[in-house]
């Protein structure tokens, strides 16, 4: 069961992005560190970030790739049939930590709302049950100003 709800809560994470994973990159390993996102960010083309932050676009791929490998993660763990509360923790702090760190390369609305997004990822990983915890409107509120956010910013994340 506790598959089940994080399996149809994140399910809806992949089913629009599949169209812009053509042209993008080899992805990094799943056991890539936080930094290796950030340093996605760096590598895509700026248009015009301001001060010396990532653009929304660039934001926005380094958040889309920190989402993918959680949902490999996710299938992994839902696939072995051993899915623990451990395991869950596990993806959504590694979510949370990968965000953050895409956060801090930009600014505005799109850094906000990945903050938010990021302490709810946190608050989810923190609980008895992060599978459940993960499941929580606050959650996917904060996942849909993202995904409408990249959308305005030409990528197609959905969180």
């Amino acid at each position: 069961m506790l598959i089940l709800a994080v399996s149809t809560a994140l399910a809806a994470c992949g089913d629009a992005d599949k169209a812009t994973t053509a042209g993008s990159t080899t992805p990094a390993p799943t056991s890539a560190a936080p930094s290796a996102v950030a340093t996605s960010a760096a590598a895509t083309p700026a248009s015009s970030p301001a001060a010396g932050a990532a653009t929304d676009k660039q934001v926005c791929e380094a958040v889309k790739k920190a989402s993918d490998e959680m949902r490999t993660e996710m299938v992994k763990v839902a696939t072995t049939g051993d899915a623990s509360a451990a395991d869950f923790k596990k993806i959504l702090t590694g979510l949370e930590q990968k965000v953050t760190t895409v956060a801090s390369t930009g600014d505005g609305k799109l850094a906000d709302a990945l903050r938010t997004f990021a302490a709810e990822a946190a608050k989810a990983a923190a609980a008895a049950d992060p599978a459940t915890a993960a499941d929580n409107p606050a959650f996917e509120k904060a996942g849909k100003e993202v995904n409408a956010a990249c959308k305005a910013a030409g990528v197609s994340v959905n969180l």
